[in-house]
């Protein structure tokens, strides 16, 4: 996938632009959504103004483009519109070729039938299908197989809507910070050279894990050469976290063994990641589960 940091130099119009089957949706979840995100300062593209038709115009696809996120909210009723699938193939290409953000919800529907377009998802899409053409069907079906497999959220999950949609709202609110520009470094001379020298070490393009260390003296600059890699590249992945000043920002219990420093670690560590503050981390086990 390109990098996200690729589509920061394109003109940002929005923050979010939400891809939805509007009798599902409209009136009851979206709104409340709204409401959160507007509580919080984000800016939701509505196409209200907007009149559909069976094929998206250049108005919608700038508003994609103009987006840092994508929210696609997969309903019952969702691929019965060749609009909502002609948006989802649009989003799936941005993400493609130029990493945008895309965030999945499932809404009453289950994540593997719209995977494999089968259940009752699946007898809506193959209606809507009816009449069209192999290469319209060949695109809606990638762009569904691909957004179903997308890191999201699946309401069945969550006892309440209200949680949901307030976990939701933190989450992008925290993606749009980490996905957006940073400058602070700009000023420190020999940065550059730095990242020059450090990157080609990351190897971002492979899906191995690598750990790399930087080593020397105090003082001399190793966090802040990581801290300008994390700021630069954290927006290239759906979660990030950086964990520095251990001793000093993550004090461990007093007389803690060398076990329940690494447990009480983890914890704080895997509620960066999942924005869980009273997360429960019962062994060391669970942070590689889940990451």
């Amino acid at each position: 996938m390109a990098s996200s940091s690729t589509l920061l130099a394109h003109s940002c119009i929005h923050h979010v632009f939400p891809s939805f089957h509007g009798e599902d949706v409209r009136k009851n979840f979206l709104s409340h959504i709204v409401k959160e995100f507007k509580s919080k300062g984000i800016d939701l593209f509505i196409d209200n103004n907007i009149e559909r038709s069976k094929s998206i115009g250049p108005e919608l696809i700038e508003a994609i483009r103009g987006s840092r996120i994508a929210i696609v909210f997969l309903s019952k009723n969702y691929a019965s519109s060749t609009w909502c699938l002609n948006e989802l193939v649009e989003i799936i290409k941005w993400r493609e070729e130029f990493g945008q953000i895309v965030i999945s919800l499932f809404y009453e529907v289950d994540p593997t039938h719209v995977k494999k377009q089968i259940g009752d998802f699946g007898k809506v899409f193959e209606k809507t299908c009816k009449g069209k053409t192999e290469d319209e069907m060949r695109r809606w079906k990638h762009a569904l197989t691909e957004v179903a497999q997308v890191a999201g959220f699946h309401s069945s999950n969550w006892k309440t809507e209200a949680k949901m949609i307030e976990y939701i709202a933190t989450d992008v609110s925290n993606k749009l910070n980490l996905s957006a520009p940073c400058s602070d470094f700009e000023s420190l001379v020999g940065m550059e050279s730095q990242m020059s020298e450090m990157e080609p070490l990351l190897q971002l393009y492979s899906d191995e894990v690598r750990k790399i260390g930087i080593l020397g003296p105090p003082g001399i600059g190793k966090t802040t050469i990581a801290r300008s890699l994390f700021n630069r590249h954290s927006q290239d992945f759906q979660l990030s976290v950086s964990i520095d000043n251990i001793k000093r920002n993550y004090a461990t219990p007093v007389c803690s063994d060398d076990y329940s420093v690494k447990l009480y670690l983890q914890k704080q560590f895997m509620a960066q990641l999942t924005n869980e503050k009273d997360i429960r981390i019962p062994h060391l086990g669970v942070s590689k589960e889940k990451t």
